[in-house]
């Protein structure tokens, strides 16, 4: 990844020295602003939102298991959590904004609501408050589990599969061609078992019980492609219950928004930062 000062790679110690489920790359001065990937996208997907953010620090968060980070055991996402949890506390991020992309959004969310007093504004994605209840609606996280003949059939492609099952996936994400070939190169060489079984604990997760506490300025950016209006409905559906929040549609955009609207994109996040 390019255009940024320094690397710094976390080590949590819990007894023994154990890996970290995050690398993070720091750059600029100024109040700082943490950015969190979608799933199984590296940090480099905000390079260009970086270089429009002048005037902050920047801390751009890459997850095991994708971008060339080792991955970790599961359950992922709670390792994922606890880290940036402890990264925050160790570089004593104050005045700090949050911005997530897809599941960086229910991070986002995660961390908003652990730290009241050090989060002063959140930048939500095109993410949901919980996937689950969206797409596999009256099914219970607990009924979700690793092992399974779907997950056992991801795990065995081979690579003319995979490549055709991403080509679906990134064509439905977004717009233009080299776009989906830079998103399906990353998702191509992410760890198989963290793609698998990572995207298991994103279907678990429902950050609506945590909406409630936040009470910081969020902005939940919403992408119209393929849903038309009912996006924006299910996203304020999903969000009912957060008190300090304000949505943005970009009609023409698929979920990528940072990629297919770049221009609405840096408009709309340089204009919530400045108020």
């Amino acid at each position: 990844m390019k255009n940024y000062l320094f690397l710094v790679l976390l080590t949590i110690q819990t007894g023994l020295f154990a890996q970290s489920s995050i690398s993070v790359i720091t750059s600029g001065m100024g109040e700082p602003i943490l950015f969190l990937p979608g799933f199984a996208t590296p940090g480099e997907v905000w390079d260009s939102t970086v270089q429009s953010v002048p005037g902050h620090q920047v801390h751009v968060v890459t997850y095991a298991g994708f971008g060339g980070v080792a991955p970790v055991e599961m359950p992922w996402y709670g390792k994922l959590k606890s880290d940036l949890i402890q990264y925050i506390e160790s570089q004593q991020l104050d005045k700090l904004t949050l911005i997530g992309h897809s599941m960086g959004g229910n991070l986002a969310l995660d961390l908003a609501a652990h730290f009241p007093n050090r989060i002063q504004k959140v930048v939500i994605v095109d993410a949901l408050a919980c996937m689950r209840e969206v797409m596999m609606p009256g099914v219970p996280a607990e009924a979700l589990g690793y092992e399974s003949p779907y997950n056992d059939q991801l795990l065995a492609m081979d690579e003319a599969a995979q490549s055709a099952y991403l080509d679906q996936m990134t064509k439905n994400m977004m717009t233009k061609p080299e776009d989906q070939e830079q998103v399906k190169s990353w998702m191509t060489s992410a760890d198989r078992k963290t793609f698998v079984y990572g995207y298991v604990d994103l279907l678990k997760l429902d950050n609506r019980p945590l909406l409630p506490t936040i009470k910081v300025p969020v902005l939940i950016l919403v992408a119209g492609q393929p849903f038309g209006p009912g996006a924006l409905e299910t996203m304020k559906n999903q969000y009912s219950t957060l008190p300090n929040k304000t949505f943005a549609l970009a009609a023409d955009s698929k979920h990528y928004l940072m990629l297919d609207q770049p221009g609405w994109f840096h408009e709309q996040l340089t204009t919530f930062l400045a108020q």
